[in-house]
């Protein structure tokens, strides 16, 4: 049985897209790296990639989650998801990215809340005595 080694003609290395972003703590199964590569919530050079594209070195990845969009450029190669330091050294998030994001950040720290519940939720202990009295529980 042979191996492959994911490396193209001129001998640079390859992983898999979804190894990719799971090992560069993106997500936190391949499962749902699949899954938003396949919503396309992942772009690799502009373009709609298939779970098993293959990165390499120099590629753009843009990756949306939630309401942030994330710009990097892919700086190192893992198929093994290790510590935190260590994924961050995997990509290199670009300057315009970074600024929207906190621009972003910021605009929904000043946001008002948008749902206050009054009555909504979990009975207060007031609330359950008058509940008890009702039932003509003790």
């Amino acid at each position: 049985m042979q191996h492959s080694d994911h490396r193209d003609a001129s001998g640079a290395e390859r992983v898999r897209l979804d190894k990719w972003l799971w090992a560069a703590r993106f997500f936190k199964t391949r499962s749902l790296a699949s899954e938003a590569i396949g919503s396309g919530k992942i772009l690799v050079n502009g373009d709609r990639p298939k779970p098993a594209k293959l990165l390499q070195e120099g590629d753009e990845v843009s990756v949306r989650l939630g309401p942030y969009h994330h710009v990097v450029v892919v700086r190192g190669l893992s198929e093994r998801r290790g510590p935190a330091t260590v994924a961050a050294t995997l990509y290199e998030e670009t300057a315009e990215s970074l600024s929207a994001r906190e621009k972003l950040a910021d605009q929904l720290r000043m946001a008002p809340a948008a749902f206050v519940f009054e009555e909504g939720g979990r009975p207060t202990k007031k609330d359950r005595r008058d509940i008890g009295k009702v039932r003509g529980d003790r």
